[in-house]
């Protein structure tokens, strides 16, 4: 059975068209990530563009329920290939397409020497969102629904051609926005700020689960220290309504302000947590597996480990401003994943004691790493793995991680 708590997360987004006031909408639930629209005088602009072709189909569907008025301007808020994918179906041949002059996407290749395991960023993004798993296994992906369309994947984007270089205000066909670089899950993040009518389009740097500090899809180092600056600089502007790029809208001055000042806080929490950690010699592991938030900060709904998760975080904050090397200088060397088996199984006392040692623990993470000895050695210890995996992805809150372990699980299924 899912935890319950993962199942619940799923009131976050309810497919449909959601009213934010003043001719303004957000289209939840069709996709991974929101749509937005606002109304102009006569014509409309378009905010973030889904994953998808059929997903933006969908939600151009339901907006020409709104008003016939054309779309004059899309607008990217970042690169993630979640919110450009759909651009093509919004776009008619001739508007505005406006981004910050940072905007990078991994869509685009824009440097043919540089080199990227595209293959391995692929099978473990497909792990990350159960791609593949049916519904009752992937019952969301920590920021959006798990069951939604899929036609025309990534396959939607078009370049922007507004760069918008520094904070300005612009004219959206008679609505006053001013877009702000706010730089956080990316650094090309750029906030739209209606301040006539006192709403923020923030993008993903901030959405109702616990920040993605760092996506086990694999990424580039997060500043986390911009990131938080950039929620009190979002904070400071006071919305009425904050529109995220993921789960739903919210309202109300002083609830927003304690959205974003709550979550700025635990990032200086996880930051000054781990570098007093390092400072004081403490090992990685026992940094990241002994961490914890305080309960005014773990109680929050919004802090729940739906999407990202404190443990990676810490870990991925230290790997991240001082490398891989921890300071112990036995992990100046290494050993092969072979060598180190072998040296396990013969500490255990040979293969027929480790064996009796993986089935016999309780602690599903030894298990996993006396699996994968045995599975180096060439024993065939596939199946207890996967067993244990889908044991682990049953108490798991965070979707990312429950997708993974049920995912690779299902690939080791078709290979024993």
């Amino acid at each position: 059975m899912p935890h319950p708590e993962l199942i619940n997360h799923n009131k976050q987004f309810p497919k449909g068209v959601i009213d934010i006031g003043d001719g303004c909408w957000t289209a939840v639930g069709f996709a991974a990530s929101n749509v937005h629209m606002i109304e102009g005088d006569k014509s409309v602009a378009i905010i973030d563009t889904s994953e998808s072709l059929k997903a933006a189909q969908n939600i151009l569907g339901e907006f020409k329920k709104l008003t016939t008025k054309p779309i004059e301007r899309i607008i990217y808020t970042h690169g993630h290939r979640d919110h450009i994918s759909g651009a093509k179906v919004f776009f008619n041949g001739s508007q505005d397409i406006i981004a910050s002059h940072k905007f990078k996407s991994d869509l685009v290749k824009t440097d043919k020497n540089s080199f990227t395991p595209l293959l391995a960023l692929k099978k473990r993004a497909e792990a990350q969102f159960g791609m593949g798993l049916n519904s009752e296994e992937r019952i969301n992906i920590g920021c959006g629904p798990g069951d939604r369309p899929m036609g025309g994947l990534g396959e939607g984007y078009i370049k922007p051609n507004t760069l918008i270089e520094v904070d300005m205000d612009y004219d959206l066909d008679g609505v006053l926005a001013r877009f702000i670089h706010a730089p956080g899950e990316t650094e090309d993040h750029m906030a739209v700020w209606l301040p006539e009518k006192e709403i923020l389009f923030g993008g993903d740097n901030w959405y109702h689960a616990f920040p993605n500090l760092y996506a086990i899809r694999g990424t580039t180092y997060r500043d986390f220290g911009k990131w938080a600056d950039s929620l009190k600089l979002l904070a400071e502007l006071n919305p009425e309504v904050l529109v995220p790029g993921h789960t739903l809208p919210q309202f109300g001055r002083e609830k927003i302000r304690e959205l974003l000042e709550t979550t700025r806080e635990m990032i200086i929490f996880l930051m000054e947590k781990t570098a007093k950690g390092l400072d004081a010699g403490i090992p990685l592991d026992d940094i990241v597996t002994e961490i914890e938030l305080p309960e005014h900060l773990a109680s929050r709904p919004w802090l729940k480990e739906h999407y990202g998760k404190l443990s990676w975080s810490a870990r991925a904050y230290a790997t991240g401003l001082l490398g891989w090397y921890d300071g112990n200088p036995t992990n100046l060397g290494t050993l092969g994943t072979v060598e180190r088996a072998r040296l396990m199984s013969n500490l255990a006392g040979g293969l027929e004691s480790l064996w009796v040692q993986a089935n016999a623990t309780q602690n599903l993470q030894w298990k996993l790493e006396l699996c994968d000895c045995l599975i180096a050695l060439g024993q065939p210890a596939k199946k207890l793995k996967a067993d244990t995996m889908r044991i682990l992805a049953e108490s798991e809150i965070n979707a990312s991680a429950r997708n993974s372990y049920l995912w690779e699980a299902d690939n080791l299924d078709s290979n024993y």
